[in-house]
């Protein structure tokens, strides 16, 4: 099959496009520099070189496509964050609708199911409303949970002031983890074969720990055993988001998202309906911790 994917310098996209190609399909990658996929194209994909804000480059290179793997990328300097997450959602319905692609695997969030109260994640709630609205398309969102690389932005906290945490965590309610390999593998599963119609939802959970336990984990990998988890206010949180250099807009969302991790509005109709199936646990992730830590 021919399967375009977009993101794909990044974690999830490049190990996905991979796993594609050895599998048979004919791929092509998106991303905005070549000479960041130069180990794809080595590996045999096809490099489109282009913005996911450009509709018309979006449509070319869908076009012929049997799938599609959408991702939002980050942006920081956005000063309407979750307005312009919605728009890219609505830059890849319109080259979609154009290009006549009649799969599509989506990689929204936890969360994605509610439209206002989880910061970023409320811009991927309609992403999925904008791709759900195509006709004669079929839609696979996945929905992972809190990624275990987010942990990695604590580490200036825990070398300076030896605790972790943020404005969620505390008590027993435990948090659902994921690996962005885990997300690939699943991502992976839904494109080899296209065996799902309409438009439907996969959550993908790797762990479920409480902060207590996240910071004894990754506090007993690098040498820290009573490294302790500190849930922080919410006024705090953006305090110290601001004085690393996060931008107001980013700060607020994350902030925000945070809220609803803490209050268990954004995992609640996954702790409901679905369970743990991801391969990646704590420990495995603690080791790529320290890998990170030592070098900083």
């Amino acid at each position: 099959m021919k399967i375009v994917v977009t993101g794909a310098s990044g974690h999830i996209s490049g190990k996905l496009a991979e796993t594609l190609l050895k599998a048979g399909h004919s791929v092509t990658v998106i991303g905005r520099s070549a000479t960041h996929l130069e180990k794809l194209i080595a590996a045999g994909a096809t490099a489109a070189e282009g913005s996911v804000e450009d509709v018309e480059f979006l449509s070319r290179t869908f076009s012929g496509a049997d799938a599609v793997y959408t991702m939002v990328p980050p942006n920081f300097g956005a000063s309407d964050w979750k307005g312009w997450i919605g728009g890219i959602g609505a830059n890849y319905a319109k080259a979609i609708r154009s290009a006549g692609v009649k799969y599509v695997v989506n990689l929204s969030s936890v969360g994605a199911h509610l439209p206002e109260g989880c910061g970023p994640v409320s811009g991927l709630y309609r992403v999925e409303q904008a791709l759900n609205a195509l006709e004669g398309v079929h839609v696979k969102h996945l929905r992972p949970m809190y990624f275990y690389d987010n942990l990695l932005a604590n580490i200036a906290m825990v070398k300076n002031m030896n605790i972790i945490g943020g404005n969620f965590g505390g008590g027993e309610n435990k948090l659902s983890l994921v690996s962005p390999s885990d997300i690939a593998d699943a991502a992976f599963e839904e494109l080899n074969t296209l065996s799902f119609s309409g438009n439907s939802v996969r959550y993908i959970a790797s762990d479920e720990r409480t902060g207590t336990e996240i910071a004894s984990v990754l506090g007993s990998a690098i040498g820290k055993p009573g490294l302790p988890w500190v849930e922080f206010t919410d006024e705090q949180s953006i305090q110290g988001m601001l004085m690393a250099g996060l931008p107001q807009e980013v700060a607020s969302n994350y902030t925000e998202m945070g809220q609803a991790l803490r209050n268990g509005t954004m995992q609640a109709d996954f702790k409901a309906n679905h369970s743990v199936t991801g391969k990646t646990k704590l420990e495995d992730f603690a080791k790529v911790f320290a890998e990170v830590y030592q070098q900083q």
